[in-house]
């Protein structure tokens, strides 16, 4: 796991060796400088030698120089390794995220990629950051000051040996119970996300059904959940602090007890050999020694806390997308626009009790204009996603332009199959913007003739603005029909062999959506159309309309065969005419 993500380093990996050697050089720094106060209180002061004095002066303002040189410079190659480290991992997970199939995403639901890449990500920058600097500092630091003490005096020293085992055996009983606490947590952030992207998305339908109140307690009932788990798990991590003092001070109290003893006891006797500025060179490594321990206690609660967000970043990566293309041998161009379903059928998942299509068997030539109706939850949407491969057929072949769709690159049959999606997405730009996704190349000639075969070149001509008009993020400045006939535009300028239409011309009146059906046959007669309607005025012109019930094709004809001969049809065709009357 942790090897997987050190790839994201990358070009900031001389940064991440860097920051580790100047904390080395700090931490060298600052077990020295006692040993220069020892010198200088042992020899300079108490001989009374001015030389000695200023000799070690100079060489402990020197040594503080140092420490802080390498300490400035180990902050800032860790800053930098660690903001391009989570750069790298963010750009990683969002372009891995991109070549997901809907099965991939709809296993990890959007609100918690969202959370994996923004919060998850800032707290492994946060603890990177710290591994490099702190992670390293707090063993050098009690190793050297450990080597350091036990050089002065090795009796006094043991003193430490009784403190350690407490502070270890404290952090091995609170760590485990704190990781438990943390995994819930960062689960319970994605219920939290979920809930703010469901209530702004719907603040339309929140307000007129003056749902506020209620949306408001769920959101704090949520954030209370998380605020309960943060207080547990500080309440535990917060004992590891009066430990961490109890063992400071009472290894304080023992080392003046037993210091005092013997610099007085050296006085008389010069074997026992502790001098004064031995002893406070004792209190000084005493503090770091014990101040290492701490600081390797903050950095054990901030591994815990990523141990979380290390799982979740790292089932990001390592997920395998669903659709691939071939990897070898893959087909770069369609030939033409011809659909074949071939005893097609599809389940969403392998665990899914009952297949969404069953025993799909279709022929639809290149060209053709083709009408797809169909209750509610009758497959209409899941029939044509099979054709750009958004999804693979469980059973059975479909086959574009003579060949099995998982034959083709991905990215080249995407290219030649344009889908007017069921839920229109527009994004925040202007509407020349929005129009080239279809085709980052189109002229403004080519995006006015696309608009005008969509019906959308009046509206956007009456903006101020004309194609330059800003469109708010999710097109909310823009009607629902307007919003439609600049998605239909955006397929269009992709010139594809095969047009999808799912439901894509609802919001329209009847008249615009006549005039867009006109303009189709006139000038795109070579692409395949699939238009997925509840209207049969839609569809009564195509050359062959397909009737979907329970995820199986009913029937198929032209307008005139299935109003004589399926019920289905008829029903719906003679109430939308009552309708009309």
């Amino acid at each position: 796991m942790i090897k997987r993500l050190a790839r994201c380093i990358r070009e900031y990996k001389w940064a991440a060796l860097l920051s580790p050697v100047c904390m080395i050089g700090e931490v060298a720094m600052e077990v020295t400088i006692p040993q220069v106060m020892k010198k200088l209180t042992d020899i300079g002061i108490e001989m009374q030698q001015m030389d000695i004095v200023v000799q070690q002066s100079l060489l402990l303002v020197l040594c503080a120089l140092c420490s802080l040189a390498f300490g400035v410079a180990s902050a800032f190659f860790a800053s930098r390794a660690g903001t391009g480290f989570a750069k790298n991992l963010r750009h990683d997970m969002f372009h891995h995220v991109q070549n997901f199939s809907f099965a991939n995403i709809d296993k990890f639901s959007s609100a918690s990629i969202v959370t994996r890449l923004t919060s998850d990500v800032a707290n492994l920058q946060m603890s990177f950051q710290m591994m490099i600097r702190m992670a390293i500092r707090s063993p050098m630091m009690l190793i050297l000051a450990m080597v350091s003490a036990f050089g002065i005096d090795t009796r006094l020293s043991l003193v430490f040996c009784v403190a350690l085992p407490l502070l270890v055996i404290a952090l091995v009983c609170l760590v485990p119970t704190v990781f438990k606490i943390f995994d819930r947590v960062f689960k319970t952030y994605d219920r939290l996300n979920n809930i703010v992207q469901e209530n702004i998305h719907g603040i339309r339908v929140v307000k007129s059904f003056v749902r506020e109140n209620q949306e408001t307690k769920k959101f704090t009932d949520t954030s209370g959940a998380i605020y309960q788990d943060f207080c547990k798990a500080e309440r535990i991590m917060a004992l590891n602090n009066p430990i961490m003092q109890l063992c400071v001070y009472g290894c304080m109290l023992a080392i003046s007890w037993i210091g005092a003893h013997m610099v007085i006891a050296s006085g008389n006797n010069e074997a026992v050999g502790l001098t004064v500025g031995g002893l406070g060179a004792m209190f000084t490594y005493t503090t770091q020694i014990l101040s290492s321990l701490m600081m390797l206690s903050m950095v054990f609660v901030m591994l815990t806390m990523s141990r979380a967000p290390l799982k979740r970043c790292y089932e990001i990566l390592t997920e395998q997308p669903d659709l691939e293309s071939p990897k070898t041998g893959a087909v770069a161009e369609v030939s033409d626009g011809s659909i074949d379903f071939e005893n097609v059928s599809f389940r969403y998942s392998s665990a899914a009790k009952h297949r969404a299509l069953k025993e799909v068997n279709l022929h639809i030539p290149a060209g053709a204009t083709v009408g797809i109706l169909g209750g509610t939850g009758s497959s209409k949407t899941t029939l044509v996603q099979l054709i750009p491969r958004l999804y693979d057929v469980t059973e059975g072949s479909l086959k574009v332009g003579g060949l099995d769709v998982r034959e083709y690159d991905l990215q080249a049959l995407r290219d030649n199959v344009a889908m007017v999606l069921q839920k229109n997405e527009l994004f925040s730009g202007s509407i020349k913007e929005n129009l080239r996704w279809g085709n980052p190349n189109a002229t403004d000639e080519e995006l006015e003739h696309a608009c005008r075969l969509a019906c959308a070149h009046e509206f956007i001509s009456a903006f101020p603005d004309g194609y330059d008009t800003y469109i708010e993020q999710g097109g909310t400045n823009v009607s629902g029909g307007q919003k439609q006939r600049l998605c239909i535009a955006r397929a269009l300028l992709k010139k594809p062999k095969i047009l999808i239409l799912d439901d894509s011309t609802s919001a329209v009146d009847t008249h615009t959506d006549a005039m867009i059906r006109k303009a189709f046959a006139e000038e795109i007669p070579g692409t395949t159309k699939l238009i997925i309607a509840q209207r049969v005025a839609s569809v009564q012109d195509a050359d062959m309309i397909i009737v979907m019930e329970n995820g199986m094709v009913h029937a198929v004809g032209n307008h005139e065969e299935l109003l004589a001969s399926c019920a289905i049809y008829q029903e719906v065709y003679h109430s939308q005419q009552k309708g009309e009357d």
